[in-house]
């Protein structure tokens, strides 16, 4: 649908050794961050709270992820739309497994983001905020 703007939460989350955690949803060939859309009377925090839970079974507080700001890129897989994304770091220190429209979960080395197929919020926005990490 061309020209559709999407609104999402999204998750930075990095690991220990420095790999980014991506997901891939069902249906599709392209990897991106932890997020979706709110639900009504939802802020973006709480958004994403709810969609680490679900997608991938992360319990973390709203009050527990560190706003990053506010970023748009093309969005992964739908055709001619726009992503806004509210984008937040989080610390997973539990196991995750892939969940509902989820079909897979990767921690991805700085080295495998250069050859993995991920969405233009990482390439653009998401992989400038790591470096320094």
């Amino acid at each position: 649908m061309s020209g559709q703007t999407i609104r999402v939460s999204a998750a930075l989350v990095v690991d220990d050794i420095g790999r980014l955690l991506v997901v891939r949803k069902r249906g599709t060939a392209v990897y991106m961050q932890p997020g979706g859309k709110p639900e009504a009377g939802e802020t973006a925090a709480e958004t994403l709270s709810r969609e680490l839970r679900e997608e991938i079974g992360a319990s973390i507080r709203p009050d527990e992820l560190e706003p990053l700001g506010q970023f748009t890129a093309p969005a992964a897989n739908e055709a001619g739309a726009t992503l806004i994304a509210d984008v937040f770091r989080a610390r997973i220190d539990g196991p995750i497994a892939a969940a509902a429209e989820i079909d897979d979960v990767r921690w991805l080395s700085r080295a495998e983001l250069e050859t993995v197929a991920v969405a233009p919020l990482i390439t653009e926005h998401m992989l400038p905020l790591i470096q320094g990490e």
